[in-house]
């Protein structure tokens, strides 16, 4: 038994293997080719696997680029997380918002969740990935600084929904600009003065 054991964990250990090394080969071609132009052979070769292999973790390309999409968002999510957890409330709110657009306009990052999430995956995959990593952590953000006094009072799931669309939004209108810098500066100074009308005592 103890060897059937050992045998079930090395193939269970290869299999784990086998798929970060498919997921991470996607990320990159996704990254540097885009969806329409990477294909299965590809990721396969970069792999170093067979596509039978490929198929036993993966439905196909789209399966695959979702993973891919959820793995960029939790990483994006993990990041900000990490500011938001910050005691002052401000900034970790402010700071956070804005690290949320920056995160997402690497260029790799920019082609997989901005150019091509949404033609690939549909709208409502899409959002239901983005509200699953990026309203939830916004949410307590906002609890917190509701209950450290920061903000007034609101709605806090609406609020949380509204605000994550608005920074979604943001990410668009900055990786679609003829000048992206300054694009950045727009969205990033309009961010803070949506926040600014929440604060319980906006700076003079």
């Amino acid at each position: 038994m103890e060897v059937k054991e050992q045998v079930k964990d090395l193939r269970l250990a290869q299999g784990e293997e086998t798929r970060t090394a498919l997921l991470a080969a996607a990320r990159e071609l996704f990254g540097a080719n885009g969806y329409p132009a990477t294909s299965l052979d590809e990721i396969a070769a970069r792999a170093g696997v067979t596509k039978g292999a490929f198929y036993h973790h993966f439905r196909g390309k789209t399966d695959v680029f979702q993973a891919v999409y959820e793995q960029v968002q939790r990483e994006i999510s993990d990041q900000v997380v990490t500011v938001f957890m910050d005691p002052d409330h401000w900034y970790s709110l402010t700071q956070g918002c804005q690290l949320m657009i920056d995160a997402q306009l690497d260029p790799a990052v920019r082609r997989i969740a901005l150019h091509d999430a949404r033609s690939v995956l549909g709208w409502d995959t899409v959002r239901g990935i983005e509200m699953r990593y990026g309203a939830v952590g916004i949410r307590g953000a906002l609890r917190k600084a509701m209950r450290g006094g920061v903000i007034e009072p609101q709605p806090l799931r609406p609020l949380a929904l509204l605000l994550a669309g608005a920074i979604a939004e943001a990410c668009f209108y900055v990786a679609d600009a003829e000048d992206p810098a300054a694009a950045r500066q727009e969205v990033g100074d309009l961010i803070v003065r949506l926040l600014e009308g929440l604060r319980t005592h906006p700076a003079d």
